[in-house]
């Protein structure tokens, strides 16, 4: 053990040094610094240079070494092949998806998720596939995921931002949008409101430690099974602050199932509605005998997991590209005015909320939400393990047991698959020409909500939800993103913002 720590001290040594001398040389360049493949550290001392802007710098990389790039990542000998070629994208995530699955490794960084839709792959995935399919279209938790989230813009959103505005203090947009979404997506899974969003504004360590997951589940896929199962072990460093959000995790979990159970005995509908209360996605499961415990715990966090995290980090990335955007923000009002004329009242001080079904048309709002998850996709990276040898579309032969990277900020991001403006906030790139309907865009060029058999079960409810959320921000408030922050990415397997969005508001009149 002594032997072996000694030798990843020694290593991370090296990597350190290394990547000094490269970050360094990297700034006096205007041009990327193309990863150097080392002997033993493969391209590792390039990649730590350039943690950072981690997202960036692939794109980059994979620009200049046209969308493909096979190396070895360090130490552990592993190769790698990145791509973000959309006819690769096709082929591994459609045609051959059976050769490319998530493997075990996978599994085994998300073990607080293992064994569920997340993770799974073959047999196992086609069955909880089809269950979750079922439960996601019933037209009853549709509709009631629906009332949920109006009812949160209407009683909790809206109501702070006034407040806000009427002071003029400035706020984390993100927070803000992370108590919203949490509470709208758990309130139809466990039938029960945490009150995220209520005003005295509670702790959110229940969020912290979904974070933690996804920090840390990016430290373990950046170094070797051996090391970070090595600290988990010892409890130190990542893996000790992760131990710590599993214990608060599964104390969530517990504690709501608990209310559910509390407010069915005595028919108290705690702070939901009654037809929400009434039906929730816990239920399709805790009657299922082939559903352990334990099964049915790390179910409810997949399902936490699926809805908050990927509305949750989407909409600040939007708001973002909207507040820089105003004469998008122009074009949205535009298209909201003849529902808003309808359903305002004669009171000029409340508010508008939208209905989801009255924003389910609206082609322009759908585009920059589209855009912004072109240029901002909340799962920026998809790994898949390839299980035979294969050759792609590219002519680039993949040997078994490599990893396959696909970079979706990257893809998005590339001018030879969305033009030299690839970089541009247009929505106008998702409309047809005569402003009527969306134009079809093939998966393998916008990955957002993933391709082929494992495409988003949750994408209209996604949609639905993030389009009444925006409608009624922009309807009823001008935003402001507040000068000298640094907007960029944190280490973590989502694409949320490092330092929060802080913003200000103006109530529109």
């Amino acid at each position: 053990m002594a032997l072996s720590i000694f030798l990843y001290l020694f290593i991370s040594t090296i990597v350190l040094i290394v990547s000094f001398y490269l970050h360094i040389k990297s700034r006096g360049s205007k041009n990327p610094l193309l990863p150097i493949d080392w002997p033993i550290l493969g391209i590792l001392p390039s990649f730590v240079a350039n943690l950072r802007n981690f997202h960036d710098y692939l794109t980059a990389v994979l620009a200049a070494s046209g969308c493909n790039f096979k190396v070895q990542a360090g130490p552990s000998s592993t190769r790698f092949f990145m791509t973000s070629d959309p006819t690769n994208v096709q082929h591994i995530f459609t045609t051959n998806h059976a050769n490319y699955l998530k493997g075990e490794s996978f599994a085994e960084v998300f073990d607080i998720v293992s064994d569920t839709l997340l993770t799974v792959d073959g047999e196992a995935c086609r069955q909880q596939r089809a269950k979750t399919q079922s439960i996601l279209s019933n037209p009853e938790i549709i509709s009631v995921m629906a009332s949920c989230c109006h009812g949160k813009v209407a009683k909790g959103l809206l109501p702070f931002l006034a407040r806000m505005a009427s002071t003029g203090t400035p706020f984390d947009m993100q927070e803000l949008i992370g108590r919203l979404v949490f509470d709208q997506t758990a309130t139809p899974v466990f039938g029960v409101d945490p009150g995220c969003l209520s005003p005295d504004m509670p702790s959110m360590q229940v969020a912290d430690a979904m974070n933690t997951v996804m920090e840390v589940a990016f430290f373990r896929q950046t170094v070797s099974s051996s090391f970070w199962k090595m600290t988990r072990w010892l409890n130190v460093g990542p893996e000790k602050k992760l131990a710590a959000a599993h214990a608060v995790l599964h104390e969530f979990v517990t504690e709501m199932m608990e209310k559910r159970n509390t407010a069915r005995q005595l028919g108290d509908h705690g702070h939901v509605h009654d037809k929400v209360s009434s039906i929730d996605i816990l239920s399709y499961y805790i009657t299922d005998p082939g559903c352990s415990d334990v099964m049915l715990r790390k179910t409810l966090l997949n399902y936490m997991i699926g809805g908050r995290d990927t509305i949750g980090t989407a909409l600040p990335w939007l708001l973002y590209s909207l507040a820089n955007n105003p004469g998008v923000v122009s074009s949205i009002r535009k298209e909201l005015a003849p529902i808003a004329s309808r359903i305002s009242t004669t009171d000029p001080g409340k508010m508008v909320v939208f209905e989801p079904a009255e924003t389910k048309p609206l082609v322009y709002l759908q585009a920059a939400l589209f855009e912004s998850l072109r240029l901002y996709p909340p799962g920026p990276i998809e790994c898949k393990n390839a299980m035979g040898d294969d050759i792609l579309p590219s002519g680039h032969r993949v040997r078994r047991g490599e990893v396959i990277l696909v970079s979706i900020y990257a893809i998005g991001r590339m001018e030879s698959v969305w033009g030299k403006d690839c970089h541009e906030f247009r929505p106008e790139r998702w409309i047809s020409e005569d402003g009527t309907r969306l134009q079809y865009v093939p998966s393998c060029k916008f990955l957002a909500f993933n391709s082929g058999p494992r495409m988003c079960l949750g994408k209209d409810i996604a949609i639905m939800e993030m389009k009444t959320i925006v409608a009624a921000v922009l309807w009823n408030f001008d935003v402001e993103v507040l000068e000298g922050q640094s907007i960029r990415p944190k280490l973590s397997i989502l694409l949320q913002m490092e330092n929060g969005l802080m913003v200000t508001v103006k109530k529109r009149t």
